[in-house]
Formats: C-alpha cells, sequence, structure tokens
C-alpha cells in the first residue's frame, strides 16, 4: 500500500522553469477592467494509443472508424468554430498500436528521430499534455528519449534528443534518487486571445493558463518490472495539494488539471486508480480533462453519480470532458469567463462540455486530415513489412468473436505456447519447482469494445507476425505465479465476474456480459477443467474445478503463467500484488507466442488443449442475449456453441442468443 510522504521543495531554477511560457505567442496584455468577457474552447484527445491512421494492421485494410488523422480533421474545424482555443493531451499516447511497437521494440527510433504519433500532434499543434500508465510499457530509458525528458533516475542517459513540441507535465511520478518529478509537474502556457470588454469589443490579450498532469498511481504495481527502485508515485490529490500552491503563487489566469484517469466515487486512497472525482474536488483547479477508462464524458455511462452532470460534462461544479479513445473522438469543454476583481472567473453556469466522434454513425466519418498520412508514411510502411513476416500456419481458425460463450481457439495457442515457455525457464531457474503442475490463463484482448472489427481474427493457412499480434495484442511480459488450489478457484471466480447474474424464471431479455473487460475475463488451460454458473451471485459460480480429472484441492500446488500486469496486481485479482511471482521473463507475450508458432511451423488441433469451461446448463424463460459482429452464427454452429442471432443492429453488430439450457 503506497503511504504518502514528502518531499523536498522545487529548486528555483525547477520553479522558474515550471513558470516558463512554451506556448503560444504572448503579446503584452491588455489592460482590461471587470465586465470583460472570454470564451475559450478547451480541446482534448486523450488514449489514441498511437493509432495515428485509419488503418487496421491486423486485417490489413483502412478502417474509417478510427484514428488520429480523422481526430486531427475534428480539431481544425473546432478552431475555425471556436475563436479562442488550447488543445492538450490526456496521454496514452506513444503506445498501443503494430507502429508504436515497431518503433519502441521491433526498430528502436534514435536518439535523432521523433516519434510518428508526435510528428503527427506536432504538425496539428498542442499546447501541452501529460502521461498515462501505458507510456512507462516500454521503460523509462525509451520514455525519456522519445519525450525529451531529463530524468535523474537509474539507467536513464540524460541526454538531449527529438521529442514533442509541446511540454509534458506530470506531477504524481518523483525519482527514487531525489524525490524530484521526473517530468516538469506544472508549468504555465500564454495564449493571445480575443476578449470581449464590457462594451463588447474585441480586445486582443493574454491568457495564462497553468497545466497539472497525472497518471494512475497503480502503474507501479502494472509495470513493476520497468519502474520498482526507480520511482515513487503519489496519490492524485495528494500531488495536486503538493503543488496547488505553487501554481496559485504564480497568478494563472486558468488551472487545467490534465488527468489520465476517469471518475470513481469509491472510497479515496492514495493508489485509486480513477481519482477524476476527488480530482475536481481540490480547490483551484478550473477544468479537468480525463482519460484512461476509454469512455467518453459526458456520457450516459457516468448517470446518476453523485454532484456529477453527466449532460453538460460538470464535475463537482467543474467543466470536466474525456474524449473517447484511439482517435475516435475529440473533447471540448466551453468555458465562459468573466473579469471579476482584476481577474479572470469562469462562469460554470454558462460552461459545458461535449464529445465530439470522427463517426455520426457507421460509414458517416469525418475526412482524415490529408497532412498527417505524409508525415508517418516511412514508418506506417516498415510496420506493414514487419508484421507480414512469415512464423507458419494454422490448420484451423483463430478468432473471439464467442471467446465469451466458450470458443478458446485463440486462447488456446497463447496458453500452450506460455505453459512450454515457463516449463522450460522453471526448469533452469527453479528446479525445486519441477514437481509442480504449470497451468496458464489468458484473455481475449479483442472481444468487440472498440467497435465491431475489435475481434480476433485469425483465419485458417498462413501465419504472419501480424496474426501473433492478433493473438496477443498488448506488448505485455511473461510472468508466473505459485498459487494453490484455493487461490486457483478465486482467480475463476473473479474472472467469472465478467457475466451477470442470470435469474432462470425471468421472462424478458436478459444480457449475458456484465461490465467487467474482456481482457480481465481469465480463462485457464493446461489440465483444468470447470464450470461456470451464471445463475449464481458473484464468488460463487465455479463449480466442478479439476486438474487432470481429479478434483483440486485446497492447498494443491501450481504455477499460473500470465503476463506482469496481472501477476503484480492489474485487475485487482486475488493475492496478485508480486510477493508470489516466481517468474518473471525477459520475453513479451508475444514474442513468447511468434516462437512457439515459428518451432511447430503449423497449429494443428493435437497442439491444443481442448475447451476447457462449460456453463452449468440451465433453463431460462427468457432470451440470454448478447451484443457481438453482425453474421457470425455460422461461426459458431462450426464452434458447437449454442448461440442464434436474432438481431442486426446495422452498424456492423448483432444481438444473439445463448442457450443456456444446452451443454
Amino acid at each position: 500500500m503506497f503511504k504518502p510522504f514528502a518531499l523536498a521543495s522545487l529548486s528555483a531554477a525547477l520553479l522558474a522553469a515550471c513558470a516558463s511560457t512554451p506556448a503560444g505567442k504572448p503579446g503584452k496584455p491588455a489592460t482590461l477592467a471587470d465586465g470583460a468577457t472570454l470564451d475559450l474552447a478547451i480541446l482534448e484527445t486523450t488514449d489514441v494509443h498511437a493509432n495515428i491512421l485509419s488503418y487496421d494492421y491486423y486485417k490489413q485494410k483502412d478502417d474509417a472508424s478510427f484514428g488520429y488523422e480523422r481526430v486531427a480533421t475534428l480539431i481544425r474545424q473546432a478552431r475555425q468554430q471556436f475563436p479562442n482555443t488550447v488543445l492538450f493531451d490526456s496521454g496514452d499516447t506513444i503506445q498501443g498500436s503494430v507502429l508504436a511497437d515497431y518503433q519502441a521494440l521491433v526498430k528502436p527510433v534514435g536518439c535523432d528521430t521523433e516519434l510518428a504519433i508526435y510528428k503527427a500532434m506536432d504538425s496539428v499543434g498542442y499546447d501541452g499534455g501529460t502521461a498515462g500508465n501505458h507510456e512507462f510499457n516500454y521503460g523509462l530509458p525509451f520514455l525519456a528519449q522519445v519525450t525529451n525528458t531529463a530524468m535523474n533516475v537509474d539507467g536513464v542517459n540524460a541526454r538531449a534528443c527529438a521529442g514533442p513540441k509541446f511540454p509534458l507535465v506530470l506531477s504524481n511520478v518523483y525519482s527514487a534518487r531525489d524525490g524530484q518529478p521526473i517530468f516538469k509537474p506544472w508549468t504555465i502556457v500564454t495564449k493571445t486571445v480575443n476578449a470581449k470588454n464590457a462594451a463588447g469589443k474585441d480586445v486582443p490579450t493574454d491568457v495564462r493558463i497553468a497545466i497539472i498532469g497525472f497518471t494512475p498511481p497503480p502503474i507501479l504495481d502494472w509495470d513493476k518490472r520497468n519502474l520498482q527502485g526507480k520511482v515513487t508515485v503519489a496519490g492524485v490529490v495528494e500531488a495536486a495539494q503538493k503543488y496547488m500552491p505553487e501554481i496559485q503563487a504564480q497568478h494563472p489566469d486558468l488551472v487545467v488539471a490534465i488527468l489520465h484517469g476517469g471518475l470513481n466515487t469509491a472510497p479515496y486512497t492514495p493508489q485509486m486508480e480513477n481519482g477524476g472525482w476527488y480530482l475536481a474536488g481540490v480547490p483551484g483547479i478550473d477544468a479537468l480533462l480525463l482519460g484512461h477508462s476509454h469512455t467518453e464524458f459526458p456520457g450516459p455511462r457516468y448517470e446518476g453519480m453523485k454532484d456529477v452532470d453527466a449532460k453538460r460534462g460538470i464535475v463537482r461544479g467543474v467543466p470536466a470532458v474525456m474524449g473517447g479513445f484511439f482517435g475516435k473522438d475529440l473533447g471540448v469543454i466551453n468555458l465562459t469567463m468573466k473579469r471579476e476583481g482584476g481577474r479572470w472567473v469562469v462562469e460554470k453556469d454558462k460552461s459545458h462540455s461535449e464529445v465530439r466522434p470522427i463517426c455520426q454513425k457507421k460509414g458517416q466519418c469525418v475526412d482524415a486530415d490529408p497532412a498527417i498520412a505524409p508525415i508517418v508514411k516511412d514508418a506506417h510502411d516498415a510496420a506493414i513489412a514487419y508484421v507480414n513476416t512469415p512464423i507458419g500456419a494454422t490448420d484451423l481458425p483463430l478468432t473471439s468473436y464467442f471467446a465469451d460463450e466458450g470458443n478458446m481457439t485463440a486462447l488456446s495457442v497463447v496458453n500452450a505456447a506460455q505453459i512450454d515457455y515457463a516449463r522450460d525457464e522453471l526448469s533452469r531457474s527453479r528446479p525445486d519447482l519441477k514437481d509442480v503442475p504449470v497451468i496458464s490463463s489468458a484473455s481475449a484482448f479483442r472481444t468487440g469494445f472498440g467497435g465491431p472489427d475489435d475481434y480476433t481474427d485469425v483465419p485458417r493457412g498462413p501465419m504472419s507476425i501480424r496474426n501473433a499480434a492478433d493473438l496477443y495484442f498488448y506488448p505485455n511480459t511473461l510472468a508466473a505465479v505459485k498459487i494453490d488450489g484455493a487461490g486457483l478457484k478465486a482467480w475463476l471466480e473473479k474472472s467469472a465476474t465478467r457475466f451477470n447474474q442470470v435469474d432462470p424464471s425471468k421472462d424478458g431479455e436478459q444480457p449475458l456480459i456484465g461490465k467487467m473487460p474482456g481482457y480481465n475475463f481469465d480463462q485457464v488451460q493446461g489440465g483444468v477443467t470447470y464450470t461456470i454458473d451464471v445463475t449464481k451471485p458473484e464468488g460463487q459460480r465455479i463449480g466442478n474445478l479439476r486438474f487432470k480429472g481429479k478434483p483440486v484441492k485446497q492447498g494443491q500446488a501450481f504455477i499460473m503463467v500470465t503476463n506482469s500486469y496481472r501477476a503484480n496486481g492489474g485487475g485487482e485479482f486475488p493475492g496478485m500484488n508480486g510477493d508470489s511471482v516466481v517468474l518473471s521473463a525477459p520475453d513479451g507475450n508475444r514474442e513468447v507466442v511468434i516462437k512457439w508458432v515459428e518451432a511447430h511451423k503449423t497449429i494443428t488441433p493435437k497442439l491444443l488443449d481442448k475447451r476447457s469451461w462449460r456453463f452449468v446448463p440451465v433453463k431460462v424463460k427468457g432470451p440470454v442475449t448478447f451484443t457481438g459482429a453482425s453474421g457470425k452464427e455460422d461461426v459458431a454452429k462450426q464452434l458447437g456453441l449454442h448461440v442464434t442471432e436474432v438481431k442486426d443492429n446495422g452498424d456492423g453488430t448483432a444481438v444473439y442468443a445463448l442457450d443456456l439450457s444446452r451443454k
């Protein structure tokens, strides 16, 4: 558990740097009397995840439903609409696409080369940003290089490199060497804007905007391998309270908090992943930019949340916005400000937020900004060539269309590769564990969250690296933990919270899938079999748990192969805090899958474990439904699943019914 601690105050040099004016074209401020007004649009991108172009590297085709090049069009449109704008990014920017992995892992960019995503953003022009949790996935040396940040951290070479042309601020991550923040915690951006004096006449003036950034505190667990012993992390509220006095001492006209996090009203702790609701309560914050949750605010997900206006985009009286993910949306806060007592005051009753999608509906998307693609062409072409490298073949299709309903074909490849790798590594590094059975867990990362094309789909035939990247979407590193039978059951119970509780006596339609994301629905193989009873409450759903046909005993030992994210607490699985790790591999899970396919040349059913779990059969009066990609009923039938398409939604998705009464 993280404990707040006192840090030494910033040096005079750092304080001076924080008060710099890195953006805008400051001029001589006009003297504005009380009664003057200013309309300012704060534009936000977040969770772009290096999806620069509207291109699916896995399916090798254009996809207009996402991509920064289309958000760039919305940004230019907003700048034409609003006379005064600033543009910020809320993080998870440099990781998350094939192109990102290519530039970080396959052929890392040199010190003199700016990342493709930053080139694209610089062409549009930003006023600032922060770092999300995924910025740390490639390690601190890479992050320091590509952001041109001289971190006083072990293993980091402090040198000037090609980075973004806008300032990045981060207030809650500190060097373990000296306790100082690894990025500037805050800075002041000066913009020349057109205000109106009390008579309604346009008057050019300067507005000084302080920005302060925050990342999710659990990064220390999620990226333990990259961060342990090198940095410390504070809670977002504690960091805000630490630096707000320094910010206010500079008398900015506006304070914008840029948080890579969402909204949660659960009791606050310094480890809270989505602390935006509490951050909004820190005095002095005038606007709040959100992210991380891969959803939109304002939006229906937040209806009914305490002290939140989910239609106007107000959190505890503070205008706020979260602009989607993958370059699907632009967040906009419309701020109205009035000169009172010689300073600008936000008129919160006249301010509001909105999220502007690049696609109003399927097939109706804004055009891509033509300036973006040429900027990243060389990197894009190199990434395509890389992912088309042949690695083997498969005798069966590997998909995730019905991973929630029992299709484990895609997951079986991951689990088989992980088990073989862990057995080999443990035989050398931990001979004391040679008699402990090795099992494996994997989850389907692509289960439709990002739209109707967001599914793993590897057809029968030749396989390339892009297929392996489709099977294992994230650049995690492999890890293994020692657990017992009770821990295995608790792990599976946590996974089974993916499903809603079904009432067999209910006549109406009941949705099968709950709120837990698909990447936390772990499915275990390696000799383990079990059932899931969705009529039972959470924590009581796993039954008939066996290993190689025999009931699993509570104290029975197992080695569970997983990834470093899960082993160190990602997803909040019971007992997973890093203490039970017995293998922390240098290799990524994706690379393990690639090498496994290359070694076996062709994937056949004999190489894979059979499906390890089934739903407990139960008759339900009304239909049990879920949403998936349309036109896939034949896929389900071929897999032996009792699934029927009942309604085509007309947007690439369809409603399916699952017959729970049949085995």
